[in-house]
């Protein structure tokens, strides 16, 4: 409880501490919704087991608590500290290329609770993990004040409706710009951190085999992938084939192409079964568990052990590559194999008797240009005895008269 608390009043006094710099940019914007940014920080320093993320971690980020739609690599503990991204485009520039896991939180949707709740999915997988920050800007506030933050599976798209007011009141634009990404573009009327999310799923860069999100995360999920269907159906299949989903505290429709989907919830988790929807059954209910994945505050969903069982029992598969089609190549005749002893004599060489053998009809030229034979040896004389004069060698014909009176075939 003491590493929560201190990771907490860290995170707050570096806030402090930035809040001149940010003030100088969109002041009224700013100091409006600075109390709900904290209030959300509190809650997310509840809802999520942040003593996970490192003092210096906490203090890096603390300014970019609210900046919705950044996004941030967060290695398992003890390799490494995260990475914040402002586009998609120093994302994978950064090494985003190489992350297999989007994890996407929710409740108080900063920056914090992200990345406590990726450093938990981090260590069950033991890679790094992505994530995207929900924030908080006016159209979360609007939203809030009409029970969509309570009601997130239901009535949370009301926040939608007035992404334009927070877009007017000088928000920062973090992630990806609508107007250069086509996927993005495709859902201007939607929050900045859906239309990142939607970006880096449609991005032929992101290989993404495992999903795991809980509370506002899951529908926040559900809904960049319903979109994605509905721009580019062969991508969407593409990594339904690969990949499967995770969900905590909440049970909400993805795509049908999804068929690995596996929805964890706790047994006393009654706000999590009220923004559920109830045709969808729990895979598996954590006893003694509710909402919040806090292991500092009892009754928590352990996000890490729960994890690492279901991997256990179905292991992550890595994304399939693209492997070229193999070329047909004939081979070549092989050449037939003729003995020295078959092989016709030469012009540089004499014929003995008989006939040189006929070579089959069916052998090819090349083979034919391409035998060789030894030359004769020249037989040695008969031994005789010592006594008796040996005989004198009888001239061999020359090579013109050779041919001559080598027989004809």
């Amino acid at each position: 409880m003491f590493q929560t608390a201190f990771t907490y009043n860290l995170t707050r006094f570096a806030r402090f501490l930035s809040l001149p710099e940010r003030l100088q940019h969109a002041p009224l914007r700013n100091l409006s919704l600075e109390p709900l940014r904290q209030r959300n920080t509190a809650l997310d320093a509840f809802f999520y087991d942040i003593k996970v993320v490192t003092p210096e971690e906490a203090f890096y980020i603390s300014d970019s608590l609210a900046a919705v739609g950044s996004l941030l690599i967060v290695p398992p503990s003890g390799a490494g500290s995260l990475t914040l991204c402002d586009t998609l485009d120093e994302f994978f520039l950064r090494g985003g290329s190489d992350v297999s896991v989007l994890a996407l939180a929710g409740a108080g949707g900063s920056a914090l609770g992200a990345a406590a709740f990726a450093r938990n999915v981090a260590d069950a997988v033991g890679k790094p993990v992505a994530t995207v920050v929900p924030g908080y800007g006016l159209a979360d506030a609007i939203g809030e004040a009409m029970g969509g933050s309570f009601l997130f599976g239901w009535l949370g798209q009301v926040r939608h409706g007035f992404e334009s007011i927070d877009a007017l009141s000088g928000r920062p634009h973090y992630g990806v710009d609508p107007e250069k990404n086509a996927a993005a573009g495709a859902c201007k009327d939607r929050c900045r951190d859906m239309q990142t999310v939607l970006a880096l799923l449609a991005d032929p860069r992101a290989k993404i085999a495992l999903f795991a999100a809980h509370s506002r995360g899951n529908s926040l999920l559900a809904e960049a992938l319903t979109k994605l269907r509905d721009i580019d159906a062969a991508r969407i299949q593409a990594i339904a084939d690969t990949a499967r989903i995770v969900t905590f505290g909440g049970k909400i429709a993805m795509p049908p192409a999804f068929t690995r989907v596996i929805d964890v919830i706790g047994q006393w988790d009654w706000y999590g079964e009220m923004n559920s929807q109830p045709f969808i059954a729990t895979d598996r209910k954590v006893s003694g568990a509710w909402h919040h994945t806090n292991t500092d505050v009892p009754g928590h969903i352990d996000v890490t052990n729960v994890l690492r069982e279901i991997l256990a029992a179905d292991p992550i598969s890595a994304p399939a590559e693209t492997v070229p089609e193999p070329v047909e190549t004939i081979a070549a005749p092989e050449t037939p194999q003729v003995k020295a002893d078959d092989a016709a004599p030469t012009d540089d060489h004499i014929a003995v008797e008989g006939e040189a053998p006929a070579l089959p009809a069916s052998m090819p030229l090349t083979a034919i240009a391409t035998i060789e034979t030894a030359p004769l040896a020249e037989p040695a004389p008969p031994a005789l005895p010592i006594s008796v004069p040996l005989p004198k060698k009888p001239a061999l014909p020359s090579k013109s008269r050779a041919r001559r009176a080598k027989p004809a075939r």
